[in-house]
């Protein structure tokens, strides 16, 4: 490989602190990213994959930086198989509320299914929220009213998500009838 080429593919760490792409000129190439400049305040981002890194710090950040992570993965697993489950082993036509009551929710593992694939829902959800207001909100004030607000709506959410799919009658319990 020849010299233009190799600095062409290196990243070239300059005298100011910042990483910058090789230069367009040199490379036949558009830069992929403005440059990422560190700095004592700001997220530190990984040159290979452009994302946060994993936390070193706070051993709370790191059981949260694992928990997006695992949340993510058991998201990926429970919606395929949701999918899956729905749309191609029974016929979509045939699922009416009747269906649901009678054949899923009759059954406790598929009531679990569904409170677990809602529940990783909720915590992927609300731990990416926390993530983004924790990077963008600088304000302390701002950001404890913030935080907060968000850990209540969780709680509600959790709540309400855990008594409907707990309380809702099974399909073959007597219910009464409007008049």
């Amino acid at each position: 490989m020849t010299n233009e080429k190799q600095a062409a593919t290196d990243r070239v760490v300059e005298e100011a602190g910042h990483v910058t792409e090789p230069s367009t000129e040199t490379a036949g190439i558009m830069p992929s990213a403005p440059p990422v400049t560190p700095d004592a305040k700001s997220v530190e981002v990984s040159p290979v994959s452009r994302a946060r890194r994993r936390p070193r710090g706070s051993r709370k950040e790191l059981y949260v930086w694992y928990t997006m992570r695992f949340t993510g993965v058991m998201l990926f697993v429970l919606a395929l198989a949701h999918f899956s489950i729905l749309h191609f082993i029974w016929d979509p036509a045939e699922q009416t509320a009747d269906f649901i009551t009678q054949e899923r929710w009759n059954q406790i593992f598929w009531r679990g299914f569904d409170w677990l694939l809602l529940m990783t829902v909720l915590f992927h959800g609300f731990l990416g929220v926390r993530t983004v207001v924790l990077d963008y909100v600088h304000r302390p004030a701002l950001r404890t009213f913030t935080l907060a607000l968000l850990y209540t709506v969780g709680v509600i959410l959790f709540i309400i998500g855990t008594q409907v799919i707990l309380t809702l009658p099974m399909g073959g319990a007597e219910t009464a009838s409007l008049p």
